[in-house]
């Protein structure tokens, strides 16, 4: 329920998206630099909506004003606010971005409702669960990017797009596990854990273990498991579409990271400097 008191002209909006995005999200901020020109301040407003969805459980201290702020972004996606949700400038540029290209609506209130998992501190109970989050967030993201890049068009590669999310989100919550582990929450799904013998407390007070690590690891290669199958599958996307698959330049050069001898999950920073970063996605190897 982000307000802003300026008028969000579209210029305004999508300059403001674009902020965002580079401040927020540099993977995919760097990633949509390999998009046509015209395109990128659309993917900027379809990636500044997911950033303003994510960073809500970090902006408020009840979980309950949590949900009344994604109940104002539903609102807004489907009519229903109360006064001119163009003073938004992410909303004003979405909607911009959604009509143009005749985006459907109901895959961002599903992206919205996936959300709501992370204003609580529940454990994710199974390996299916953490799958259908990650498509409801990350998935939906590469397919509308792909529909935005073809003009509104079908760009195919329906499939692609849904393993790529998987393996794009799988990489980026093990990135963030011990920003997660410190506020309490745990994205390790619940039967992984089980099976290496470790609980939910070993986790947020940090005592992790030998049977953590190889958690870890499964979620890794789960990570390449579908990074594999968006390859394989990348080719049933048409061309000017393959640029929403870019950022999956990035998967393999983080999991390998973390794979390295020093490596302490709940203290070892994964980022690449930036002239790595657009090396790996100048190179484009999705």
């Amino acid at each position: 329920m982000t307000e802003a008191s300026q008028d969000a002209g579209p210029d305004f909006a999508f300059s403001h998206c674009e902020a965002i995005v580079r401040e927020g999200d540099p993977d995919r901020f760097w990633a949509s630099l390999f998009a046509p020109v015209d395109k990128r301040p659309h993917l900027h407003a379809l990636h500044a909506f997911n950033f303003e969805i994510g960073r809500v459980r970090e902006s408020v201290h009840e979980p309950l004003v949590g949900e009344i702020r994604l109940q104002w972004w539903r609102d807004a996606l489907q009519g229903e606010v109360r006064g001119d949700v163009r003073s938004n400038p992410v909303a004003a540029a979405l909607e911009d971005t959604i009509v143009r290209f005749r985006l459907p609506r109901q895959p961002f209130v599903d992206l919205i409702d996936a959300r709501i998992f992370d204003l609580y501190s529940d454990p994710m109970p199974n390996l299916n669960d953490l799958e259908g989050y990650c498509g409801e967030t990350a998935s939906v993201l590469i397919r509308l990017a792909s529909v935005i890049l073809m003009d509104g068009n079908e760009p195919g590669g329906a499939d692609a797009s849904g393993h790529a999310g998987v393996a794009y989100a799988v990489t980026g919550l093990l990135r963030a596990f011990p920003w997660h582990a410190r506020r309490g929450q745990v994205y390790l799904p619940a039967d992984i854990l089980s099976r290496h013998g470790v609980v939910r407390d070993d986790i947020v007070t940090g005592r992790g273990g030998p049977g953590l690590q190889g958690a870890l690891a499964d979620l890794r290669s789960l990570a390449r498991h579908h990074l594999a199958q968006a390859r394989m599958l990348s080719a049933a996307m048409a061309a000017p579409a393959r640029p929403a698959l870019r950022g999956l330049s990035l998967v393999e050069p983080y999991l390998s990271m973390m794979e390295r001898a020093d490596y302490d999950p709940f203290m070892t920073p994964i980022d690449l400097p930036q002239w790595r970063r657009i090396w790996h996605l100048w190179r484009g190897r999705v």
